[in-house]
């Protein structure tokens, strides 16, 4: 039987993204978009919610494609308030737009958005060395420079715990507790 991290139990969706998602370095522009979105929808739910509509926000959100997020009006804004597929809170939905504006700023000035969030750990995965989950931060001086600097750019829902949680899902940092049997693995993908 493989240890895994306390935090996936035995949920097959939860276990399935700990396994094969959780901390692989992400450079991929949309990619990143889409797990910042998600991490946005998240504030205040819990992870699986999200994870078990991630689906149905890919569909609702057209595959995250950023130039057509960027664009939407305020008709694809009643759309995705009428879907019940995804968390139907305005606020959010708006940012994702938002946000998705930022990112081609973003993609304008500094040539993409991974090499603009990378550059916080100089392009390296931090490897951390957690032995229980109680060590795990929320936040680090990095998320919290991150979330100033996204909001400087007009993003929403991005505070410093969500910038963590990203950086987690996108492999910026290997939050992996050293019993996990993909501690080892995540920090060869570096």
């Amino acid at each position: 039987m493989k240890t895994r991290c306390e935090w996936c139990g035995s949920d097959p969706v939860y276990i399935d993204y700990h396994d094969q998602e959780w901390g692989v370095p992400v450079y991929d522009d949309q990619r990143l978009f889409e797990f910042l979105v998600l991490e946005g929808a998240q504030a205040g739910l819990r992870w699986i919610t999200i994870l078990k509509k991630r689906g149905d926000y890919r569909k609702a959100f057209h595959n995250f494609d950023i130039d057509r997020i960027a664009n939407y009006q305020e008709t694809d804004v009643s759309r995705l308030l009428a879907n019940s597929g995804i968390v139907r809170n305005r606020l959010k939905i708006e940012s994702a737009i938002r946000n998705a504006r930022g990112v081609l700023d973003i993609q304008d000035k500094h040539g993409s958005f991974s090499s603009f969030l990378w550059r916080y750990v100089d392009g390296v995965p931090i490897q951390n060395k957690w032995i229980s989950m109680e060590e795990l931060p929320a936040k680090t001086a990095i998320s919290e420079i991150m979330s100033k600097d996204l909001k400087k750019r007009g993003f929403n829902f991005v505070g410093p715990t969500i910038c963590y949680a990203f950086m987690q899902a996108v492999g910026m940092v290997n939050d992996h507790t050293t019993d996990c049997f993909r501690y080892k693995q995540v920090k060869k993908l570096k």
